[in-house]
This record gives structure tokens, C-alpha cells and sequence, in this order.
């Protein structure tokens, strides 16, 4: 297997950290993870997104920035791989759905400083889940301050997410999540595991599971 930093993206809901788990395991590659819990405006931001939009974003930057800086200093001989549940441009797409302009051009200026000392991965995979789908998995997973989530806010973020990976020329692999089940039917792990043994050119590769 040819990558060894591999950041897995999508949706709210969309899967991420379950398929991280199953990667990593399988791999036996080190795991970098999302602290939302850790984030102390998230549930405030779920109840008044204008007044905290700023600090959940820089809070959110600020932890990713710490996680990813990490693997320029440390080497770990025995894990090769890393697979982490995120991409640090999270920070800009977020930021651009729910910042005002003024605020997300101060924002960018700093993600910009930030985003040319850190390690990029050598390829994305992108769950791709329609919203219906995404609030089943919201409810499913039961964060209380998760589930007055709006449908609009998870489109608006669907289109961000889409249109920059169609505008950037990352090495993506837009998977269609819609029915995933990582974890119980491991012919669509077997999909994932399929892909990432081949070499692709840089732009969007797609694929469906069973």
C-alpha cells in the first residue's frame, strides 16, 4: 500500500470515524481522531451559531493544528501509516458556512499561515451520504447537541464540500456511503481496502459499495 497519510472526509454523520477505526486496525496505522468533545463552544454553537461561529472555528483549528503538527516531529517505526478522520481544510469549509465575510477572510488569513506547515495527506476518501440519510445516522448516534442539526445546514455543507473537491486537484476517493455498514458487512470495507492497493492520478476516482 502506497499511502501512508491517508485523511478520510464527509458530511456530518457520514461515517468518518468508524471507517478510520476499522482503517487503522487494519493497517495497523496510527490514528488521529477529531476531539470534538473537547471543543467547549459546540454545544453553544448549536444554540446560537452567530455568536460562537468564530471561537467553535478557531478552537477546532487551533486542536487539528496541534494533532497534525505532531507527525512532522514524531516517527513511529513499528506504524508507517496514518489515517486520520479528518482534513485540516475542514477548518476553511466550516468556517465558510458559518462565518460572516468579514470574519472568514480574518479567519482564512490565519488558516493560510497555519495550512503551509503541515504534512498533507497522499490521498482522501470522501463519504458521500445524502442528507435524509445523514440525520438517520445523527439521530442513530444520539448527541443531544446534534439533533436540531437543520437539513439546510448539512446541504450547504454537502455543496461546500463538493464543490471544493471538484475545484482542487486532490487525489479523492469519493465513495457513495448512502447504505455503508463498515462494520457489519465487511464486503464494504472490502471495497475501501480494494481501492487503496491502486494508484490513481490526481482529480476524483468513484465507487459504490454492493
Amino acid at each position: 500500500m502506497n499511502y501512508h497519510f491517508i485523511a478520510i472526509e464527509g458530511n456530518i454523520g457520514a461515517g468518518k470515524t468508524t471507517l478510520a477505526h476499522l482503517l487503522s486496525k487494519h493497517y495497523n496505522a496510527r490514528l488521529i481522531l477529531e476531539q470534538f468533545a473537547d471543543n467547549p463552544f459546540l454545544p453553544k454553537f448549536y444554540e446560537n451559531q452567530r455568536q460562537f461561529a468564530f471561537p467553535l472555528e478557531l478552537f477546532f483549528m487551533a486542536e487539528r493544528y496541534k494533532q497534525l503538527k505532531e507527525l512532522i516531529h514524531t516517527k513511529d517505526l513499528f506504524q508507517s501509516i496514518t489515517i486520520s478522520d479528518y482534513l485540516f481544510t475542514k477548518c476553511l469549509l466550516f468556517a465558510r458556512v458559518n462565518l460572516p465575510d468579514e470574519e472568514f477572510r480574518l479567519f482564512q488569513r490565519l488558516f493560510d499561515i497555519i495550512f503551509q506547515q503541515l504534512v498533507q495527506p497522499d490521498i482522501v476518501l470522501y463519504l458521500h451520504v445524502p442528507v435524509v440519510q445523514l440525520q438517520q445516522n445523527i439521530r442513530k448516534r444520539n448527541r443531544h447537541f446534534e439533533q436540531a442539526i437543520a437539513d439546510e445546514y448539512l446541504y450547504n455543507l454537502q455543496q461546500t464540500y463538493t464543490n471544493y473537491i471538484r475545484q482542487h486537484n486532490l487525489k479523492t476517493l469519493v465513495i457513495d456511503a448512502t447504505h455503508a455498514d463498515f462494520l457489519g458487512r465487511e464486503d464494504h470495507l472490502q471495497v475501501v481496502l480494494d481501492a487503496l492497493e491502486k494508484d490513481y492520478d490526481e482529480g476524483q476516482h468513484y465507487f459504490t459499495l454492493p
